[in-house]
């Protein structure tokens, strides 16, 4: 076996670095981190992700939103985000609806937020697991909507 640099293998094959595995945890402390860097830059946030489709949501982008951050980072990118999507961002950092939610939607923050503002709401998000008032809210999140008639309506 011949011994080569990287510089000399990189003019043969493509060479990627691996990197190992981060945990749920990690990937939300890097996610907060980069957003830290520039605490007061402004971000876009998602308008009405409550009122979205399933789908929709799944498929929504907001250019210049705590999602681009994170998908503008090559570590993360590396570790398996695929795009700066909400439906992806649920699926990458394991994370519930109404935490996604509390991140990116404008209902808590306007059109804009401070980056430094989504960091602490990214580091809410892995402080809260385990707890018993987040496993109910997510109990409760998934409860089939009631329907309430009126009398003009029945």
């Amino acid at each position: 076996m011949k011994h080569q640099t990287v510089e000399q293998l990189h003019g043969i094959a493509e060479v990627e670095p691996t990197f190992p595995a981060m945990t749920r945890r990690e990937r939300l402390e890097r996610w907060a981190m980069l957003l830290e860097q520039n605490p007061e830059r402004c971000l876009s946030a998602f308008p009405g992700t409550e009122f979205m489709s399933l789908d929709v949501r799944s498929k929504a982008q907001c250019l210049g939103s705590p999602l681009s951050v994170a998908f503008a980072d090559p570590i993360l990118c590396a570790q398996g985000l695929k795009d700066d999507t909400y439906g992806e961002a649920k699926r990458f950092f394991e994370l519930a609806d109404w935490q996604l939610h509390a991140i990116v939607c404008h209902c808590h923050v306007g059109g804009t937020m401070k980056a430094g503002w989504a960091a602490v709401q990214v580091r809410s998000a892995f402080k809260e697991q385990g707890q018993l008032f987040s496993r109910l809210r997510e109990a409760m999140a998934h409860w089939p909507a009631l329907r309430i008639f009126t009398h003009a309506s029945e």
